[in-house]
């Protein structure tokens, strides 16, 4: 009866622990992950940009797609770190592109494109692919020449964290490359 019980309560939190995770990753119908933080909207940049700066918050650009593994190592171990999601609502305005997407997307110089053909245009050919977008933009240029910072890939909790934290602080206007700063970072826990 003991064991009968004691494996009803494990299959019982297990099934907790599924539903949690579930919650914390949501797949969209276009099958890529979805956070409480990610912007949507009608994904033109120099309207996001305006929108991010009215909020106080930098805009920030993430491309994924469909069944990238990568992706789904940011949204399951990454993103729902509840200081890394604090720090990215509080900071900054993040829109979601499909790399293989069809949604029109309009850049800073106003050329209108599917995400798939914008991506091919900003030289996107990673998932996930984080672009940070400057506090103001030129109009005569796009989206790719005007990002601070590029983050293609998926890392761990810290240096995604410190990219972040560098961009807000804005770590790219002064000598201290990222990798410098990270490694400053990573000496000031120990």
């Amino acid at each position: 009866m003991r064991t009968v019980f004691t494996t009803l309560i494990a299959a019982l939190i297990g099934a907790l622990a599924m539903v949690a995770a579930g919650q914390a990753q949501t797949l969209g119908e276009d099958g890529l992950h979805k956070t409480p933080w990610m912007a949507i909207t009608f994904k033109d940049m120099t309207e996001d940009l305006q929108s991010a700066s009215e909020q106080g918050k930098r805009l920030a650009i993430i491309f994924e797609q469909r069944g990238c593994i990568y992706c789904k190592k940011m949204h399951e171990e990454v993103f729902p770190d509840p200081k890394i999601a604090q720090y990215i609502s509080e900071n900054f305005m993040v829109v979601q592109m499909n790399l293989f997407g069809d949604e029109e997307v309009t850049d800073f110089d106003g050329e209108s494109l599917s995400e798939k053909e914008m991506a091919r245009r900003w030289g996107v050919v990673f998932t996930p692919t984080l672009m940070f977008m400057p506090e103001e933009v030129p109009e005569s240029g796009t989206a790719a020449q005007a990002a601070v910072s590029v983050m293609p890939g998926a890392f761990g909790k810290f240096t995604t964290r410190a990219m972040f934290q560098w961009v807000k602080e804005k770590g790219y206007e002064g000598d201290e490359h990222f990798q410098k700063y990270l490694a400053r970072m990573i000496a000031e826990q120990k």
